[in-house]
């Protein structure tokens, strides 16, 4: 996941999941439709035991397609659920503790909102890649902050740890964000409310990325 020669899709859950059964077929038809990354399943309202059960439901869909799953906040799930790693914010537990209580090899990202000095901490403690945004207005949260593409340019060019964009990335704004070299782009209504379904909109993106990525 963290090694990419172009830009990557990094999809992010709806805030719910209220058909566990129907939304596996359509994570399954959005995964066949081009590569994804990973995953993160980002459940604020679910309960622990719901949550890991989610986990264990999708987990065969992203297997089959070489997609990674992320939890989100919570690097105690992400262990018992044997995630491929977690996604933290500035809140959460912290970067080197996490690490102490993941298998070897989880990938561990970290929310940086918009500040160089909180990426810099983060990829000296070791976070696998850094996440900035939001970059547009989004249906699926308030963003507590907003970030320049700048940011994603400066540190593609600057920093080996890959960063990751985040905040109402859709078909149609994705490319000011592809060309600054970000390695990934995170996207949830983005996919899931496209209007032409999730299939096209992964499609649509990945193309996308394999247009417009820098060489």
């Amino acid at each position: 996941m963290l090694k990419v020669a172009k830009c990557q899709i990094y999809l992010i859950t709806p805030p719910q999941i209220h058909d566990l059964d129907m939304f596996a077929d359509t994570l399954e038809n959005a995964l066949k439709a081009g590569p994804v990354a990973c995953l993160q399943i980002r459940l604020k309202n679910t309960t622990d035991t719901g949550l890991l059960h989610i986990a264990d439901r999708l987990s065969p869909t992203c297997r089959a397609h070489d997609t990674l799953i992320l939890i989100n906040d919570r690097p105690d799930l992400a262990k018992v659920c044997r995630a491929d790693g977690v996604h933290i914010g500035q809140g959460d537990m912290d970067c080197f503790s996490s690490r102490k209580l993941l298998d070897k090899g989880a990938i561990i990202g970290v929310t940086c909102h918009n500040s160089r000095e909180l990426a810099f901490k983060a990829a000296g403690a070791g976070a696998d890649y850094v996440a900035f945004g939001a970059f547009f207005d989004t249906p699926t949260k308030s963003p507590g902050t907003w970030a320049d593409v700048e940011i994603l340019q400066w540190w593609s060019e600057t920093v080996e740890v890959p960063c990751v964009a985040i905040g109402g990335i859709t078909v149609k704004n994705a490319r000011s964000i592809i060309e600054t070299g970000a390695a990934f782009i995170a996207v949830s209504s983005g996919v899931w409310a496209h209007p032409d379904g999730p299939g096209p909109a992964v499609s649509q993106l990945h193309q996308l990325c394999l247009e417009h990525s820098p060489s």
